[in-house]
């Protein structure tokens, strides 16, 4: 079977990422499996809670690279993976894992899967999800707050503090290398169907769907 497509989908801290890998996922279902970069944080279990709270999350040394790159090379040659979890709220791995089993697409999405040169590099098609700052920050504050159970003042001093000299020194300059920018991520249905599109005809031409 001819290797399958490898698709890095990249942008700022709530630019639609999520919502056009989860897009994508599901218009091509079961052809297509994701990876999110978030669950490939560094376990910080041997540092102290006050100490990991105090880690830059927004720098690429926070994540654990080495092993999203194997897991996506193990996929490569239609091995599966366990995806690890990431509990947002204590900084640590779970002993639990997430099962993924190869598909003719890999999607693989997160703020800097296009800042890191040995990340990009294993892309066949690389997206950067381009919206703007204010959207960004709103979302960032929402999903901070609802879905990790984080105070305001403390997602609003993260924000000064990395969010926003991270995105500007990592994930904006990492534009220049994707082939497709998105404008205004989720909401582009015509991006998203133009990109679903030329994955099926990829499909087509390799697998017996």
């Amino acid at each position: 079977m001819t290797k399958p497509l490898l698709l890095g989908i990249a942008g700022g801290t709530g630019s639609g990422k999520t919502t056009i890998a989860t897009a994508i996922v599901d218009a091509i279902a079961p052809s297509c499996v994701r990876l999110d970069h978030d669950s490939y944080y560094k376990d910080l279990g041997h540092l102290p809670f006050e100490e990991r709270t105090k880690v830059n999350f927004d720098h690429p040394d926070a994540l654990d690279n080495e092993l999203l790159i194997e897991q996506i090379e193990s996929l490569r040659r239609y091995e599966g993976v366990d995806k690890p979890i990431y509990d947002f709220t204590t900084h640590v791995r779970t002993v639990e894992t997430t099962r993924i089993e190869p598909a003719p697409v890999v999607v693989v999405e997160g703020i800097l899967t296009l800042a890191i040169p040995k990340l990009r590099d294993v892309f066949d098609v690389r997206i950067f999800v381009d919206t703007d700052a204010d959207i960004r920050l709103i979302r960032r504050i929402r999903r901070d707050i609802e879905q990790r159970g984080r105070a305001f003042s403390d997602v609003r001093q993260q924000y000064y503090d990395t969010v926003r000299p991270m995105h500007m020194a990592f994930v904006e300059p990492s534009k220049r290398y994707a082939d497709i920018i998105i404008p205004e991520g989720g909401e582009n249905h015509i991006a998203i169907d133009f990109v679903v599109g030329r994955i099926r005809h990829f499909l087509s031409e390799t697998v017996d769907l």
